[in-house]
Formats: C-alpha cells, structure tokens, sequence
C-alpha cells in the first residue's frame, strides 16, 4: 500500500516533468513560426533558427532533473 507522501511526491515529479514539456511545446511553436517566416524573408538563416529551436529542449531536460531528484528522495 502506498502512503499518501510517497503518491503526492510522485504526482510532483509528473507535474516537474509535464510542466518543462508544455512550456517547450508553447514556446517552440512561437519561434517555429518565427522561424518560418524568417526563412521566407532570407535564405541562409536555417542554422540560427534550428539552434533557437534545440535551445528550450533544456527546459524539459530540466524538468527530467528535478523529476529525479524528487523521486531519490523517496529513499
């Protein structure tokens, strides 16, 4: 049987995670949008905006990290 701790920890880790991964979902769709009409205005501009896009995945790396550290301290 699982104590009312240990499932309201879990429920924390879950909220770490899906909390990163909304946020980098919100904010890729702005700068993809951008970046689209970046690249109809001028050529040469595809490795700046795929950059702005790889750099919110550390949101939900972050997110991973503080998923983990809430769940090791489950020991």
């Amino acid at each position: 049987m699982v104590d009312l701790n240990t499932g309201l920890l879990g429920f924390a880790a879950a909220i770490a995670i899906a909390g990163g991964a909304l946020a980098t979902a919100w904010v890729q769709t702005v700068i993809g949008g951008a970046g689209v009409g970046l690249m109809a205005e001028k050529d040469g501009k595809e490795g700046n905006i795929l950059l702005f896009l790889a750099l919110p995945e550390t949101l939900v790396i972050l997110g991973f990290v503080v998923a983990y550290l809430i769940i090791s301290s489950l020991k």
